[in-house]
């Protein structure tokens, strides 16, 4: 059957205990490779900072490497933090990007800094007020990527005439309300934030305008999946993005921790509630169990494409993971109402 929903992936490079950020970087091409082959629509990297099991702190880089590793897929930021970084550097950075491989290039923007306050001020010394200037640094990144006007003082080289196409990320219904008021599409930070995610795309749909860039809405979500040959083995998988997100809670992240038998062994009852709440927006299981969740989870959004990510320790399993992840996402069908 012909698939008529839109897979992708975003990535964060993780960083394995026992491996390397370069270890991280090759693997993250690798996935890319193989994604191309297995039909994903993008392949997203995302920006974070001062963290020990990232690697895509320099995101614009590592958007390159990939693109230039890969033929077809498209590749951008899932996100660019924008309060980190003045419009104008980004601007160039991506119309760099899209001058050397056209057509391929987006640019996800997001609103929070991607790492703690102080990483924050390192970043971007002025940090007064820019978390409020988001709408407006999203106009002008909008103008840069524009032809170049009479009289522009300030240009984007290369940037300027190049259209990247921008679209908002976010975890509440402010990103909705700009994406929707602003005409952009819209994706949902639902692995780790699920609350919102229902109430934004609906907020998303519904203040809808059109634009430039866009006619009619376009939303996604990002789903958790770890996938394998049997219920038992992708649990046992899954085990590390829960560790994961309990560390994040206690505040004692680090490299990507291997799995282990039971998670019950590793954190307290009240823990494993908090990590289930923040992952509900997840698929675990062999195929038609992943299947049967990515159904769910787009029943209920009204969403136009899903975006996986998989955070797991071994590679090759991860590969396969994404792997039986697209063969599921082929046989998604829209909600007929």
């Amino acid at each position: 059957m012909a698939n008529s929903i839109p897979y992708s992936i975003l990535d964060i490079s993780p960083i394995p205990e026992g491996f390397t950020a370069a270890d991280s970087l090759r693997n993250t091409l690798d996935v890319a490779q193989h994604a191309e082959r297995w039909g994903y629509t993008r392949y997203w990297l995302a920006e974070h900072h001062n963290m020990t099991g990232n690697a895509s702190s320099a995101t614009a880089v590592v958007i390159g490497y990939v693109a230039a590793g890969t033929t077809r897929i498209r590749v951008g930021s899932g996100g660019i933090m924008l309060p980190n970084h003045a419009p104008l550097v980004i601007a160039e950075q991506f119309g760099t990007l899209a001058s050397l491989y056209p057509g391929r290039i987006e640019l996800g923007l997001g609103r929070a800094p991607g790492t703690d306050q102080m990483t924050a001020r390192a970043l971007r010394r002025d940090l007064l007020g820019s978390d409020d200037r988001f709408p407006q640094d999203v106009r002008e990144l909008q103008h840069y990527f524009g032809p170049i006007e009479e009289g522009q003082s300030v240009k984007a080289i290369p940037g300027a005439d190049t259209h990247v196409p921008i679209w908002i990320l976010g975890s509440s219904l402010y990103g909705a309300q700009l994406a929707a008021h602003f005409g952009l599409p819209y994706a949902f930070a639902s692995h780790f934030a699920p609350e919102q995610l229902l109430e934004a795309m609906h907020t998303y749909q519904t203040l809808f305008k059109p634009s430039a860039q866009l006619e009619k809405p376009y939303c996604a979500f990002v789903i958790n999946v770890v996938a394998a040959n049997s219920d038992d083995e992708a649990a046992h998988l899954f085990t590390t993005l829960q560790q994961n997100v309990i560390r994040m809670r206690r505040n004692t992240r680090g490299p990507l921790p291997p799995p282990i038998a039971n998670i019950d062994d590793f954190c307290d009852p009240h823990e494993k509630a908090i990590a289930s709440n923040a992952l509900q927006c997840s698929a675990v299981g062999d195929q038609a169990a992943v299947q049967n969740r990515m159904q769910h989870w787009m029943d209920l959004t009204g969403a136009n494409e899903l975006i996986i990510t998989g955070q797991i320790h071994d590679h090759q399993a991860r590969l396969r993971s994404f792997e039986i992840a697209a063969q599921a996402a082929q046989h998604l069908q829209f909600k007929v109402d």
